[in-house]
């Protein structure tokens, strides 16, 4: 029975701490320039209906690293861009390729992608989540931090699609998790809810409250693709949730700085700190290539 990648909730602890360490082997393979063509001779079909750079970069090097391919497949460029129903393209995709990732706005046309497809799909992105990304932040806390069970993560701005990955993925490996979000931009409603009844997890608009002994802060932007029109709205709503040196005096001493990206300074963080935590973010952002390996291997092998 083939498996998919489309929400951490599918996911069991132990399922996602042994992609973790799927992701940390994989990148010591790379670092030492140990060949491992796991999926040699595999294709990973790309579809991106939002625009990427880590994303493309990290699943297109990814595949090469692991001996496969990856074709790239702009959303106005294939037929489901001009109204091909995504129950065909799903079954069309799958007589060619052995993957599919695909990074696009509704949950539900990764959820009907995944239903009509023969072979794994992959959640890039959407507005709901971003599974991909948050394997790449546990496996950045759990090498600069040396673990993640008990850990403290904190996460300020807008309760959007980073939010809700980052809730289930903490919670799952043991984490304490904080969200500081404006009363009406908090993350999922039953996505806190299951957090609630399952670990230790709070949601404020306490900025202070919330970071108080972190270990790991995380912001991300405060108007996502999808929300231009509402920028300048969104300015004046999140004006006081930015990671800053004030928020960094009440988190716990060594407290990791973390940003999906790409980061607006000045506004969801500070230029200084951003700096000063630069080798934390960028291995982050690194990770997403590791992260993403360990789940191509996981669902294609």
């Amino acid at each position: 029975m083939k498996k998919d990648f489309l929400l951490l909730s599918q996911y069991s602890r132990e399922e996602l701490l042994s992609l973790l360490a799927l992701a940390a082997e994989l990148k010591e393979m790379k670092k030492s320039g140990e060949p491992h063509p796991l999926l040699k001779g595999k294709t990973l079909g790309m579809i991106f209906e939002k625009a990427s750079t880590r994303t493309r970069v990290s699943f297109e090097v990814g595949m090469y690293d692991l001996g496969g391919s990856a074709l790239f497949l702009s959303g106005s460029d294939i037929q489901l861009g001009r109204g091909e129903p995504v129950e065909d393209t799903a079954r069309v995709l799958s007589r060619y390729l052995d993957g599919i990732m695909i990074r696009t706005f509704e949950q539900k046309k990764v959820e009907t992608l995944a239903r009509y497809a023969s072979i794994p799909v992959i959640n890039g992105l959407t507005d709901f989540a971003h599974p991909c990304q948050v394997i790449a932040d546990l496996l950045t806390i759990q090498e600069h931090k040396g673990g993640l069970e008990g850990k403290t993560l904190c996460f300020i701005g807008d309760g959007n699609n980073m939010a809700n990955s980052l809730i289930v993925g903490g919670i799952k490996v043991g984490m304490k998790v904080r969200t500081a979000c404006p009363v009406n931009y908090r993350p999922d409603a039953g996505i806190m809810e299951w957090a609630a009844a399952n670990g230790d997890y709070v949601c404020t608009d306490d900025i202070a409250a919330a970071a108080a002994g972190a270990d790991v802060l995380y912001t991300d932007v405060w108007a996502s693709m999808g929300q231009e029109e509402e920028a300048e709205i969104r300015r004046k709503v999140f004006v006081k949730y930015q990671i800053n040196d004030a928020v960094l005096a009440v988190a716990a001493p060594e407290a990791m700085v973390l940003h999906c990206l790409p980061a607006h300074r000045g506004e969801e963080i500070t230029a200084e700190v951003l700096e000063a935590h630069a080798d934390e973010i960028f291995d982050e952002a690194e990770n997403r290539l590791h992260a993403q390996k360990a789940i191509m291997v996981h669902l294609m092998r």
